[in-house]
C-alpha cells in the first residue's frame, strides 16, 4: 500500500504545484467573484480552474478514483465518501483572503482510502509554503520534517479558530461565546481565514489547537493527516472520534489539550456534508 501511496502522492504533488501557478497570477487579489451561500461565501474563476486542473489530471491518471471537490459540490455533485480511493479537494481554501490579496490561502488535497486520509498536500504558492504528509511517513514543510508543539494545557495554549462564512444566528452566538471563553482561558487566539492553513500551523507547532464548526470535508481532509503525522490528534469538538463529513473538527498538539478544549467549548452541530 505504501508504494501505491507514493505513486499517488508524487503525481498529485506535481499537479498541485502546476495549479499553484493559477493562484500566483492573482497574488495581489482578485476582483471578479460570485456569491454562493452568503455574501461572504464567495467563488472565483481561479477556484474553478484550479479544481478542474486537479480533477482532470488525476482522473486521467487514476481512472477508477473518486472525487469530492468544493466547486463540484457547489455545482450539484454529491458529497459521497466510500471505501474507494477518493481525492478530496479545496482548490482555494481561504477564497475571501485570496480575493482581498491577504496571503493566507492555499490548495488543499487529501486522498482517503477506506474512508481514512492516507496523504495530504497543502500548498500556499504565494508564501511558498508546501505542507505534505503520507501515512506512516511523517509530516513536512518544504521537505523539512515538522512536529506539533506537544502543549498539554489550555492555559498555556495558542488557539486558532474562525468566524466562518455562515450568517447563521445560532452559529454566530456560539462562536462569540467560545471567543469570550478562550480569551479568558488560554494564552491567546488567532484567526487567519483558512481551515487548511490553521491545521498546517498546528502541525508546524505554531499554534497548539484549532477548531471549527461548519467547515467541509475539503477544508480538512489534507490537514487531518498532516496534523496526525506531525504527532497531533484530530477529534470531534465534542471529544469523540473525528468524522470527516460532520463539518466539525478539533485538532491539537496533544490528546490532553484536545480533550480539555472539547469540554470547554460550547457546541454547534451543522448539517452534515
Amino acid at each position: 500500500m505504501s508504494e501505491e501511496i507514493n505513486v499517488y502522492f508524487d503525481f498529485a504533488l506535481e499537479l498541485v504545484k502546476t495549479a499553484g501557478n493559477l493562484i500566483l497570477e492573482f497574488r495581489n487579489g482578485c476582483s471578479h467573484f460570485e456569491q454562493k451561500s452568503s455574501d461572504i461565501d464567495l467563488v472565483t474563476e481561479v477556484d474553478k480552474n484550479v479544481e478542474k486542473t486537479l480533477i482532470d489530471g488525476l482522473s486521467k491518471k487514476f481512472a477508477t478514483h473518486k472525487f469530492i471537490g468544493e466547486e463540484s459540490v457547489a455545482d450539484g455533485a454529491k458529497c459521497i465518501l466510500t471505501d474507494d480511493p477518493t481525492w478530496i479537494i479545496d482548490p482555494v481554501d481561504g477564497t475571501l483572503n485570496f480575493i482581498h490579496g491577504y496571503p493566507q490561502s492555499c490548495i488543499s488535497v487529501g486522498l482517503t482510502i477506506n474512508k481514512e486520509a492516507v496523504l495530504g498536500i497543502i500548498y500556499n504558492p504565494i508564501l511558498n509554503l508546501l505542507y505534505t504528509a503520507k501515512k506512516g511517513q511523517g509530516a513536512f514543510l518544504n521537505s523539512k520534517q515538522i512536529t506539533v508543539s506537544k502543549t498539554k494545557a489550555l492555559d498555556k495554549a495558542l488557539i486558532s479558530f474562525e468566524a466562518g462564512t455562515s450568517r447563521d444566528e445560532e452559529r454566530k452566538r456560539v462562536m462569540f461565546e467560545n471567543f469570550k471563553l478562550l480569551v479568558e482561558k488560554c494564552h491567546g487566539v488567532r484567526t487567519i481565514g483558512s481551515a487548511a492553513m490553521n491545521m498546517a500551523n498546528v502541525a508546524l507547532g505554531g499554534s497548539d489547537a484549532y477548531f471549527e464548526f461548519g467547515i467541509h470535508a475539503w477544508d480538512i481532509a489534507a490537514g487531518d493527516i498532516i496534523v496526525r503525522e506531525a504527532g497531533g490528534v484530530c477529534i470531534d469538538p465534542s471529544g469523540g472520534p473525528f468524522d470527516i463529513l460532520s463539518r466539525r473538527v478539533l485538532c491539537a498538539s496533544s490528546a490532553e489539550l484536545a480533550q480539555e478544549l472539547a469540554t470547554t467549548l460550547n457546541q454547534f452541530y451543522p448539517e452534515r456534508d
